[in-house]
């Protein structure tokens, strides 16, 4: 917490990068910012219930990951987006979208077909390959575990299976941020990992209004600040 008036940016950097979940600015005296401090502190308690390493020492991480979720209107974004990725893409592409378990088989060839990187569904234990896509799997909830492999739990009583916020902030202790994009979709799965993504440095993008078919989540994302830039899925 900061006095408001008198933010440190500096400051705040320096414990975002030493493990801090995020900032919030409050006024000691007139009782104002004490809902933000109380929400924030919140969702930490929840990102690090679920990931204990958040904020801890960092995995180390072979490739850097572009992490992606969507829900509602979804397919069409992402294939927009992969076509866009060049075959020597420097990273590997783990997507999360909402839908029934018999389509993501289906989902993962459909943008194969789209994409000049090899698109394939995340299978438990396998390390992410650089110019690759990964599509999790529909019936589990996906999260990158500490040794830097994919891996699944049963749906955890989420609104929506796959989660999109488990997979997201089990990437916090990923030793080589990358960049998040949080798709179209009702709701607000996501936003709260793509904010712990933010505090531990990583690119953190929300899909724009214009261009969304459900202007749920990432309009969340955008309105916690977990977004550093709002940008068209053609961006």
């Amino acid at each position: 917490a900061v006095p408001v008036g008198a933010p440190n940016p500096g400051a705040v950097y320096e414990c975002v990068r030493a493990g801090a979940f995020g900032a919030a600015e409050i006024d000691p005296f007139g009782g104002a910012g004490f809902d933000e401090l109380a929400w924030k502190l919140s969702l930490a308690a929840d990102a690090r219930a679920d990931f204990p390493g958040i904020g801890a020492s960092k995995t180390a991480a072979a490739v850097p990951i572009a992490a992606i979720g969507a829900s509602t209107g979804g397919p069409g974004a992402l294939a927009e987006i992969l076509s866009s990725l060049p075959e020597d893409f420097p990273g590997a592409c783990a997507i999360v979208q909402h839908m029934d378990s018999e389509f993501s088989g289906g989902l993962a060839g459909w943008l194969a077909g789209r994409s000049a990187l090899p698109v394939e569904i995340a299978e438990d234990s396998a390390v992410p390959a650089r110019g690759r896509a990964y599509v999790s799997r529909a019936d589990a909830d996906l999260f990158i575990s500490a040794s830097g492999a994919f891996g699944y739990r049963a749906p955890g009583g989420e609104p929506f299976c796959p989660s999109i916020d488990f997979f997201f902030k089990s990437l916090a202790g990923y030793g080589r941020p990358g960049c998040a994009v949080l798709l179209t979709g009702m709701g607000g799965d996501g936003a709260a990992g793509l904010l712990s993504l933010r505090c531990a440095g990583w690119r953190t993008i929300a899909q724009d209004e214009a261009t969304s078919a459900v202007y749920g989540m990432p309009k969340l994302a955008a309105e916690m600040g977990a977004a550093s830039e709002i940008l068209g899925a053609d961006k």
